[in-house]
């Protein structure tokens, strides 16, 4: 009579293998993916197999781990703490099996997960911390679940304080991105769910600021008080006050806090003020509106080149600071922000100065949001279609060859 065995749960642990020996047989795509993090374990690994994907042979160039190329032989495990068994070999997968099983090696095996003794967990990583699941058979639900927690982590929603790490005061000047929420920073959000006070620019990301807890000081920059100060160095003062305060302070802005957001005036005061700063990028609104709009800023046998230039100052404005007849003589892409009020006169420096009145332009106002919208013109069109259209700022104007390259989005 048979004896029924009761199906035991894994035992999870974690294995420091730093400068312990690891064995890793073949060289394919299970190996291309497990062997970076044997890597970054510190791991001495030893590659044995014929073959290698070219990832696995760069690694191996790169001196990050020892490569022997043939096949597998008894007592190759030698020595070994752990081993991964993933050859196409299943006579010499079932062999290594056995040498790890006699040696005590715990050895994780690709083509039969009954036949190990581990098994390879769905991994992440957010902020230090490594998530580890195992749902028995299931690997698409562990990595479902690896997936929801450590996003959870990187954007806040899931609560995970680091209780022997004490609060430190400071500001970081947040790139919040072009408008779409989801297109914030990992590192971004998760500073914005660790703030105690944040001042949001009104191009910032706003249904960010919905998602935060109920203690969070919230500001909008544009309504803070600034009476015999410039707007800008009240912000600055509101900035190093908080701080001081020992708070902890995001400073949240539109695109990224260096390209016409005057970051670097905000980081100067602060650094001036002995207070603590950190720059976080955010995507910019020069490159991600004009893509999400179907416009390439470069393409191949098009455009090998882009520029980007502020509008919110007319041409021929002695304050302009803008060289607009030799950005007329360039053949790629430019790229106008704030330029809406100045399109008509941006477009006629631009022919008086050589550039073809045909060429394609394109305005895309709110871009990557839910009220986004593309205008076509031509250049020589371009200020009274943005007056037809009733084209409203933020929006982004693209002139160039580019933005004919694909069809106009319905």
């Amino acid at each position: 009579m048979a004896e029924h065995v009761a199906e035991h749960a894994a035992y999870p642990v974690g294995l420091r293998l730093s400068g312990r020996r690891v064995v890793v047989l073949g060289a394919g795509q299970v190996a291309q993916r497990r062997l970076p993090s044997l890597v970054a374990a510190g791991a001495d690994v030893l590659l044995i197999s014929p073959s290698a994907t070219p990832s696995v042979e760069a690694m191996a160039d790169a001196g990050e781990v020892r490569w022997e190329r043939r096949r597998y032989r008894h007592g190759d495990l030698d020595g070994a703490w752990y081993a991964l068994i993933s050859t196409d070999d299943p006579e010499a997968n079932a062999a290594a099996s056995q040498e790890a099983e006699d040696r005590r090696v715990w050895c994780v095996r690709s083509d039969d997960a009954e036949a190990a003794t581990a098994w390879t967990p769905a991994t992440g990583r957010s902020e230090g911390v490594t998530v580890a699941v195992l749902t028995g058979r299931d690997p698409r639900r562990s990595a479902a679940v690896r997936d929801a927690i450590v996003e959870g982590l990187r954007d806040g929603s899931l609560a995970a304080p680091h209780h022997r790490r004490p609060h430190t005061p400071g500001v970081s000047l947040v790139g919040g991105g072009p408008g779409d929420p989801d297109l914030i920073t990992v590192r971004g959000r998760r500073l914005l769910a660790e703030a105690d006070v944040v001042i949001a620019d009104r191009l910032g990301p706003r249904d960010l600021l919905a998602e935060l807890p109920p203690h969070v000081e919230v500001i909008d920059a544009a309504k803070i008080p600034y009476g015999r100060f410039m707007a800008q160095e009240a912000i600055n003062n509101a900035l190093i006050e908080h701080a001081k305060a020992g708070k902890a302070v995001v400073r949240l802005k539109g695109g990224d806090p260096f390209v016409f957001g005057r970051g670097m005036e905000e980081a100067q005061a602060l650094a001036e003020a002995g207070i603590p700063c950190t720059v976080v990028p955010g995507i910019s609104s020069t490159i991600s509106v004009p893509g999400a709009a179907g416009i390439p800023v470069t393409h191949r046998g098009v455009a090998h080149e882009f520029t980007v230039v502020s509008g919110h100052v007319a041409p021929d404005d002695e304050r302009s600071l803008v060289d607009w007849p030799s950005l007329a003589k360039l053949r790629g892409t430019l790229v106008v922000l704030m330029g809406v009020e100045n399109s008509g006169a941006i477009a006629a420096k631009l022919i008086e100065h050589g550039r073809a009145a045909d060429t394609p332009a394109a305005v895309i106002q709110e871009g990557t949001t839910a009220a986004q919208r593309r205008v076509d013109a031509t250049l020589a069109t371009l200020g009274e279609t943005v007056r037809a259209e009733g084209v409203r700022p933020p929006a982004v104007i693209v002139i160039g060859e580019v933005v004919a390259v694909a069809p106009t989005p319905r």
